[in-house]
C-alpha cells in the first residue's frame, strides 16, 4: 500500500490515493486541484523513504470537494465563589480534500 505523509497549516496527515483528509480551511475553491508539496515520510510496500525533513521530489495531487465547519467546541471559564463564568463557542473551518495520486521519485 502505498501512502504518505504530509504536512498542511502546521499539521501532519496521512494521505492515500483514492482518500480524503480534512485540513484546515484553504482559501481555493471548490472543485480546484492543488499540489501539496510539503512530503515528510512517503511508504510504497516494503521501500519506506523517510525526509530531512522533506522528501525530495515528492507531491501529492489533490482535489478541493467541499468547505464545512466542524462539530461545536464549547469553552466555559469558571471561578469559584467570585460569580464569574463565560460560555462561549467556536466551530472550526475545514476544508475535505480527495488525494488523486501520489508522485514520488
Amino acid at each position: 500500500m502505498k501512502f504518505v505523509i504530509v504536512e498542511q497549516g502546521g499539521k501532519q496527515y496521512r494521505a492515500a490515493e483514492g482518500e480524503t483528509i480534512d485540513v484546515d480551511r484553504l482559501p481555493n475553491e471548490e472543485g480546484e486541484a492543488i499540489t501539496l508539496e510539503d512530503v515528510l515520510l512517503s511508504v510504497d510496500g516494503d521501500q519506506v523513504t523517510v525526509g530531512t525533513p522533506l522528501v525530495k521530489g515528492a507531491k501529492v495531487q489533490a482535489t478541493i470537494l467541499n468547505h464545512f465547519k466542524g462539530r461545536k467546541i464549547l469553552v466555559f471559564k469558571y471561578r469559584p465563589k467570585q460569580r464569574y463564568r463565560v460560555k462561549t463557542g467556536h466551530r472550526q473551518q475545514y476544508t475535505r480534500l480527495l488525494i488523486e495520486s501520489i508522485e514520488t521519485e
